[in-house]
Formats: C-alpha cells, structure tokens, sequence
C-alpha cells in the first residue's frame, strides 16, 4: 500500500500516518521528521533547513524532493509506505510522478482529514507548549496554514480528479478516526 496522508498542520496526519504505518505494516515518512533529524544533527541540509523553519517558510522544493526520492527508493519501503507531508504544492505532485514513475510504485490512495481552522491552531498552540517546539508560534502557524490553504489544498482536485483522494474529518477519536480511514481502504 502506497499512501500520501494530507490535511492542514495539526489536522493528525503523523498520529494516523503511525496508526495506519502500523497496521498495514509500511513506514510512515514524514518529511518533518527527516528535517527534524537533520537539523537536531546539524546536517547540512538540517542547518539550510532551519533558516527556513524559524522563519515560518517552507523548506525549498528541490532539497525536499531530494530526500523523499532516497528514502522511496530505501528497502523498508519496497512494499509501501504512507508519505506525510508531501507533496506541498503542484512543482512537488509532478516530482513525486516522476519518481514513482521511475521506481515503478504507483500511488494506491490519497487520505485527506480536515478540521475547523480555530481547531488546528488549538491543537498547535498545544503540540508548541508540550513539545517546546521552535515553530510553533502563533505567527509561524497562521503562516504554515496560509500557505497550506494557498498552495497545498489546491493538489487534492489533482488527486480527486484521478480518483485517488479519500477525506476524512479529523476531529474525533483516534481510533474511531482510524478505523473509518481503513474500512475505506479496504
């Protein structure tokens, strides 16, 4: 199974992108994680990607179209995976073509889960105060789900219209929320 979980920042997807990573038994990838990585190891690429983060901005394509590449193409993956956030915008659905086009794993299924904004940016203001986490301020928030609702929501017209996209609200229990994106699933 080969998933991209999309939906606003703290909508849920990494908490669902786990549930589902274990239960159909793939890696869940989020490319927040491997920026995370790389900047709490001072990587070269973590270092360029923080001047990004702190700013509230989005790291540039062509650095994460780079390490997605890799890591679809790493062995853990060879019988699927669930991709969180990724792809961001139209540039990045046309890299991710290619890319499984040339490894020859096509997308089974987009999961999309909404929520009310004045909900995501509680959820944040609470992931920022639990894990201390840099960028998540008020200001860096606002601006992540700008330029989600601008750049991001746009792609799943994209993926709808290739009959792939499967929304889901993300306001509930988790595991009610789970199990409704797996019976979708088949």
């Amino acid at each position: 199974m080969r998933l991209l979980i999309m939906g606003p920042q703290g909508v849920g997807k990494g908490t669902q992108a786990a549930l589902l990573s274990k239960h159909y038994g793939i890696p869940a990838i989020s490319t927040g994680d491997i920026f995370r990585y790389n900047i709490k190891n001072k990587t070269e690429l973590g270092v360029e990607a923080l001047k990004y983060i702190d700013k509230g901005e989005l790291v540039p394509d062509e650095l994460t179209n780079k390490i997605v590449k890799d890591r679809l193409a790493m062995d853990d993956a060879k019988n699927g995976w669930i991709l969180d956030g990724y792809p961001r915008n139209a540039s990045q659905v046309e890299a991710l073509d290619a890319i499984l086009n040339e490894l020859g794993t096509p997308l089974d299924a987009v999961v999309a889960l909404d929520a009310d904004h004045d909900v995501l940016m509680e959820r944040m203001k609470k992931r920022a105060e639990i894990e201390g986490r840099s960028d998540d301020t008020p200001e860096a928030i606002a601006k992540r789900l700008d330029v989600y609702a601008k750049e991001t929501a746009p792609l799943l017209d994209i993926y709808r219209q290739r009959g792939l996209l499967k929304t889901f609200d993300g306001v509930g229990a988790v595991d009610e929320i789970q199990a409704t994106i797996v019976a979708e699933l088949g």
